[in-house]
This record gives C-alpha cells, sequence and structure tokens, in this order.
C-alpha cells in the first residue's frame, strides 16, 4: 500500500557543517529506540532524482530529490513523497533498473526512464516486494528465501534482474522480466550472507558472509562459484559486514571487525590477490563494529560507516581520512549511499533517521580517467601481458597501493596480517 507522505528535513547546526540536513520520523514517543526502528538500508535512484529509505515498523519513505524541489519528472507526474507499507520489518532496498555503463559512457550520467522505475525491498520474512515508484502500486512479491533478506542489488546493465542475499545462507538472482518465475540460487556460504554487489562490468557477484567468513566471487553468467578469497590469517575471532566493486570493477573491497579494530581489506577479483589493507584500532574495546562501506561514483573515495562515528571517508592508498564526522557513539550508523553524481552522502542510523553528508568532490586526474575507462572493460590477466613500463602497470593494476595502512599506532601483536 502506498500513500502520499510529508517529511521532516532538520537543518545543520553550525557546529557541524558537514551535515547538509537529516530526516527524522514521526514516531510516537513510546516507539523511540525500540527494536524494528531502524533504517537498515537507503539508496538513490539511478538518475538521482528520488531518495528511499527504511523509516523502521515496515515503512519505505521515497522522497523527491533534492528534498525541496518541486519539479516534476516531466511537467506531468506527481512528485510527491510516498510511503510504502510492507507489512514487515525492511532489511534491504534497491531502485532498478540501473542503466548500462559501457567503457565509452563509463563516466557519463545516463537518465532512467521514469515509467520502468521499480523500488524492491526485501523483508524479515524473506519475501522480495517489487513496487512501481511513480504509481506507488506494488506489482509481485517475490518468494522463496527462508530468512531476512539483508542486500539487494540489480546490475548495472539496464536489465531486469535482481540478486539477493539473505541470512538462508543463499544468494538469489531473479528475472523480474517474469515476475520472478525464473530464479537461480547460489548456494555456498555456511551462515549469514550479510551483502553482495555487483561488479560494473556485469560479469560478477561478490557476497561476505558476516559469520563464516567467506568473502565469495560468483558468476553473473554462468550463475557458478568462482572463487573464495582467503588472505592473511586473524589471530581472533572477526565478523565480516560489506563489500563493493570500485566503478571500473579492478578492486574489491571488504570490511570486518573484530574485538577491538575494524578493517578494510582491498583485493584484485581476477587474480585474487590482496592487494592493501587499512586498519583502525579501537579506543574502547569491543566498540569497533564496522557497518557498510561504499565507493563514490568516481571511485576516488570510499565511505565507511562504523559505530563510533556517522561516516568517514577514505582515499585508497592515504593513511588518513580525506572526512570524518565527529564521534558520536549514539549514532549507529548502520547503512550509506552516494548521490549517483557524488557529492552528498546518506547514512542510516538505528533510531531510524537519515543524514545527508557532505561530501567531498574532486576532478579527477587524466591518469584516473584513463585507468577508469581501460578497467573497466580490460582484467588484470589482460593488463599483465601488454608492454607497458612496469611502474605504469602498477598505477593500473592498483599494486601502486601501500599494502598496509594504519589509521593510528598498533603493535603488529594485536593484528596479523
Amino acid at each position: 500500500m502506498c500513500s502520499s507522505v510529508r517529511n521532516v528535513g532538520l537543518q545543520p547546526t553550525p557546529a557541524d557543517p558537514k551535515l547538509i540536513l537529516e530526516l527524522k520520523t514521526r514516531r510516537p514517543p513510546s516507539l523511540e529506540g525500540r527494536a524494528g526502528c531502524e533504517t537498515w538500508s537507503v539508496d538513490f535512484s539511478p538518475d538521482g532524482a528520488w531518495f528511499s529509505w527504511s523509516m523502521g515498523h515496515g515503512i519505505v519513505w521515497v522522497v523527491a530529490w533534492p528534498l525541496d524541489s518541486e519539479e516534476n519528472l516531466d511537467g506531468k507526474i506527481d512528485r510527491g513523497d510516498k510511503s510504502f507499507s510492507c507489512g514487515q520489518p525492511v532489511w534491504g532496498l534497491a531502485f532498478g533498473p540501473r542503466p548500462s555503463k559501457s567503457a565509452s559512457s563509463f563516466l557519463n550520467h545516463t537518465p532512467t526512464k521514469g515509467s520502468r522505475l521499480l523500488l524492491a525491498t526485501g523483508l524479515e520474512n524473506g519475501v522480495i516486494k517489487i513496487w512501481n515508484v511513480l504509481t506507488g502500486n506494488a506489482l509481485f512479491d517475490l518468494h522463496g528465501h527462508e530468512g531476512i533478506v539483508r542486500d539487494l542489488v540489480f546490475p548495472p546493465n539496464g536489465k531486469l534482474t535482481l540478486v539477493s542475499s539473505s541470512r538462508d545462507k543463499t544468494l538469489r538472482i531473479w528475472d523480474l522480466s517474469q515476475k520472478g518465475k525464473k530464479v537461480q540460487v547460489l548456494s555456498g556460504h555456511k551462515d549469514w550472507v550479510s551483502c553482495c554487489c555487483i561488479s560494473p562490468d556485469c560479469s560478477m557477484i561478490a557476497s561476505v558472509g558476516r559469520f563464516d567468513r567467506m568473502v565469495c566471487l560468483w558468476s553473473l553468467r554462468s550463475f557458478t562459484f568462482i572463487r573464495n578469497l582467503t588472505g592473511g590469517a586473524q589471530k581472533t575471532f572477526y565478523l565480516l559486514a560489506s563489500c563493493d566493486f570500485t566503478p571500473d570493477g579492478a578492486l574489491l573491497a571488504t570490511a570486518a571487525f573484530g574485538a577491538s579494530s575494524w578493517w578494510i581489506d582491498l583485493w584484485d577479483p581476477y587474480t585474487a590477490e590482496k592487494l592493501a589493507t587499512l586498519v583502525n584500532y579501537c579506543e574502547i574495546y569491543g566498540q569497533n563494529q564496522i557497518s557498510a562501506i561504499q565507493f563514490s561514483p568516481d571511485g576516488l573515495h570510499l565511505a565507511i560507516v562504523t559505530e563510533d562515528r556517522a561516516l568517514r571517508i577514505w582515499e585508497p592508498g592515504q593513511t588518513g581520512m580525506v572526512m570524518q564526522t565527529k564521534e558520536d557513539r549514539s549514532s549507529n550508523g548502520l547503512c550509506c549511499n552516494f548521490h549517483p553524481q557524488g557529492g552528498v552522502v546518506a547514512t542510516g542510523t538505528r533510531d531510524g533517521y537519515v543524514r545527508f553528508w557532505r561530501a567531498p568532490r574532486l576532478v579527477p586526474s587524466l591518469c584516473h580517467l584513463c585507468r577508469s575507462v581501460l578497467r573497466h572493460s580490460v582484467s588484470t590477466h589482460q593488463m599483465e601481458p601488454l608492454p607497458i613500463p612496469k611502474r605504469i602497470l602498477e598505477y593500473l593494476t592498483y599494486r601502486n597501493i601501500p599494502s598496509r595502512l594504519e589509521t593510528c599506532c598498533a603493535s603488529d601483536e594485536e593484528w596479523d596480517s
């Protein structure tokens, strides 16, 4: 069921200049802070004209972006905010289909056809609901998962394909053009699947298991298992939280945390080589959870959501953060998402709120643009035989990044690379 809603936008305080605005829900005081009000997922539509967030208690809000815009998509369609009642807590959501990004249009903005804009919502009971965003109608349900649907993603090729990951230890690939009647099941994880992502060339799916600590790569073309990425041994128990490909597909980032630290590993998905690790040691034992990561649309930065700060932004290869918000353990960030044109990052919190942050915007270097376009269509195996200088090859394959980076001083005994 869909209905019109009115949202509340709070302007940032001068003490927090990075905060653009905040969306808060109008809940009765009796529901504040109770389980079920979490914002587990947020997403921008492919053209950046809409923003959706799971505000808790089975409700998803979809608002026109920017929030103060009164324009219509084509002068005829209502741009009013919408509320989708899903009947179950919503853990994952995604707009689709995603426009194709070929090598020629890799860095260009491609508008989404509004009439085809869908919203997929993954529910606690394992059902996935598909909505038409502009009409507000529920189109059909997808049944098959036997646990919480934790993550949803559409491939960036314009097709009506949806990939879902669940706590039932499986991933599923749905053909929405047939209303999900044709589905592929990917089995191999031994426990909850926390997150999944699709490579920009739509050849691979990456997934991370929270408790089985598996980083799996799957073929999106043959629907088969490719490999499990492993590198180094941890001395203590740890959990995997999130993963994301760079926009050119040449790197895969995975996020994990243990008792006293969190870290991000950068992998070459073609060779299975772990190229670099960023590790952060926490001052307070046990308060070190990392919840989500996502690369910026230009691939220059990585957004990081952790328990102690609402948002960090890291430039791969650097020891410090390009940007970080003030320490705020009450924020309890759970998810993040970049606007398709960059410049803004949305974060969802455990209290059901959404915050929009001003992200760094840089003019990409010519070297970075060339690498982005080249690596979008050329694998590492195809790059390595080319007769080019070693230094250029290292740059093109991201092997110029230091293998170990730390955001603070710590002894090697606490973490084993």
